[in-house]
């Protein structure tokens, strides 16, 4: 690439030279240019042919002209040579020491400014041609332009240039001699005043300041008209006018200041369209980067106006407003460009996401897998309504949240099925302590609920067989503490029964209360009283005896009932620890 680069500068820059000649040197059309780099020095070889008698000096001044005109930054070494076709070695040469703004081949053909003047001229003429007069090894000579070998030619030599004037002189005569002169020497500018090289003259003289005051591409297609309309006024002219040679240089001239207003032209309409382009919004990275290239279009030829054209103060006025709006595009593909990784970049992890899902077998990998889901979709929610990505963004979305809410909901469920698992093991550990403390009451309602939280675990969840593994046991722990806190219950109901027998006025009674039975003994002062009055029955408180009597009956009877409610066996003792009566379970 950097070699096809540096090939195509060389041949603009031959080519300008070219031109130039053209327009400087009455002899010109019969030049060829050919421009070389050797050891990153620039070799400039000018031919023609050796019926051709040319002023060196002139030539390597317009060479320095061209050269000149280019800015100066970076010193370079150019060497100019002139040599007739066909021969090997050069007969004259000169040596420049310019500066470049870049090297050739790096992207441009770069500025270039004369700092001195090196080797002077050497040559010598003959009568026919000028002749090689060699100031240097035709050895050295020789390897010098090696590199201009396989340099291609800009344009052919015309065989009309070849043929001696004498020859052409000759041909006329000959016409005229056989009666076709009158036609030839009538025709325009051969004999009469040639008003179209004075009209060209003029919009040559003119066109320079015409184009240094153009403000739009309006003017400027005005003046390339007065240009096109001059040098095609000059086709008129035959070849054998003596002013052919004037009005081809005047063409070439009109020419290249034509070419200098298309490029302009050319970018400026290219800037229009991008302006129009730039009213509405872009849909596509590759949009703004169609864009990007329209503004780099317009810019690229604008910039290679140099400061000493006639077109410098329209282009540098247009080159800043051009050069905003492409910083502006390449912002906005800047941004795009991020937007557009961020597109991928979600797509990429929810990718990732599906994996993790199917291979999720704890609460741990699904909170996981709900995190990825929503980096996700928080990410997609980012992209703004401005940018190309957004409508896939939202399509991405449409898919994706249904998928963050299955999850989250599977988190939950998980989170709770741990949490419920670890509150069933803590509330059965629970109800053990109260087991073993005999707080039968307490301890079956810890085993109630640890056995409903365990219950409550969906089948879905990755704790279910845990916790179905612990219903069975818990169920088991629940059934024996209901049945202890019954027997205590009816224990408790067998203390208050035997609490309110065993007090009438006095107390009669005490009792215990285990799983042997009931045991039941009467206080000393109740046998005192029953004693007294089974000793002097007939007394003044007969009526007392009979009732003390019939109250132990009495009581007896109510302690069987007590016992029989508590399905336990019954001992009666009195106070001196005598059995009075006894009652076991079934008798």
């Amino acid at each position: 690439m950097k070699v096809a680069v540096q090939q195509e500068d060389l041949q603009l820059l031959a080519k300008t030279l070219q031109e130039q000649l053209l327009v400087e040197v009455s002899t010109a059309e019969v030049f060829e240019v050919k421009c070389a780099v050797n050891k990153d020095g620039l070799m400039i070889l000018t031919q023609h042919a050796s019926d051709v008698i040319v002023d060196a000096q002139l030539i390597f001044a317009v060479i320095e002209e061209v050269l000149q005109s280019l800015a100066p930054h970076k010193k370079q070494r150019v060497q100019c040579f002139l040599r007739v076709f066909g021969e090997q070695l050069p007969y004259a040469k000169c040596f420049l020491a310019l500066k470049q703004t870049e090297r050739w081949g790096d992207g441009g053909m770069g500025g270039w400014g004369v700092e001195e003047a090196g080797e002077a001229i050497s040559y010598s003429s003959s009568s026919s041609a000028l002749t090689y007069s060699p100031s240097i090894d035709e050895a050295e000579e020789e390897e010098l332009f090696d590199p201009f070998a396989d340099v291609p030619n800009l344009s052919a030599l015309k065989p009309g240039f070849q043929v001696k004037p004498i020859l052409l002189g000759a041909a006329l005569l000959g016409i005229v001699v056989l009666g076709g002169g009158a036609y030839f020497l009538t025709r325009p500018c051969v004999m009469s005043e040639c008003k179209e090289i004075q009209n060209a003259e003029e919009v040559k003289t003119k066109s320079p300041q015409l184009m240094r005051h153009a403000k739009s591409e309006k003017e400027l297609l005005a003046i390339q008209q007065q240009l096109a309309a001059a040098s095609t006024a000059l086709n008129i002219i035959p070849s054998w006018s003596p002013r052919y040679q004037v009005s081809k240089e005047l063409k070439a001239s009109l020419s290249g200041r034509s070419e200098k207003i298309s490029q302009v032209v050319m970018a400026l309409q290219t800037a229009s369209l991008a302006t129009q382009k730039v009213q509405t919004p872009a849909y596509s990275l590759e949009e703004l980067q169609a864009r990007q290239h329209l503004w780099r279009q317009a810019i690229a030829p604008l910039e290679a106006i140099s400061s000493s054209s006639e077109l410098y103060g329209l282009v540098q006025g247009k080159l800043l407003n051009y050069r905003v709006h492409l910083h502006a595009v390449n912002q906005q593909i800047f941004t795009e460009e991020n937007w557009l990784k961020k597109l991928t970049a979600a797509k990429a992890v929810a990718v990732a996401a599906q994996k993790r899902q199917a291979t999720a077998k704890s609460l741990n990998d699904w909170q996981k897998v709900q995190s990825t889901w929503l980096v996700v979709v928080n990410t997609l929610n980012t992209i703004p309504r401005t940018s190309a990505g957004y409508q896939e963004a939202q399509k991405l979305l449409i898919d994706y949240k249904p998928k963050l809410s299955v999850v989250r909901d599977r988190a939950t469920k998980e989170r709770f099925a741990v949490k419920s698992y670890q509150q069933a093991l803590s509330t059965a550990k629970q109800a053990k302590v109260y087991q073993q403390q005999n707080q039968w009451q307490a301890a079956a309602t810890y085993w109630d609920q640890a056995l409903q939280t365990a219950k409550q675990i969906s089948e879905d969840s990755l704790y279910y067989t845990q916790a179905q593994s612990l219903i069975e046991p818990y169920s088991a722990a629940l059934k024996q503490a209901q049945e202890k806190v019954q027997v205590v219950s009816s224990l408790q109901q067998t203390r208050t029964d035997l609490d309110k027998t065993c007090i009438n006025g006095i107390r009669i009674c005490t009792f215990s209360v285990d799983n042997a039975g009931i045991i039941v003994r009467l206080t000393a002062e109740y046998d005192q009283i029953r004693q007294n009055n089974l000793a002097n029955p007939y007394s003044e408180n007969s009526d007392t005896a009979v009732d003390v009597t019939n109250h132990l009956q009495i009581l007896r009877e109510a302690l069987a009932v007590i016992s029989d409610n508590a399905n336990v066996s019954l001992f009666l003792y009195d106070s001196q620890g005598q059995v009075i009566y006894t009652r076991t379970l079934g008798g």
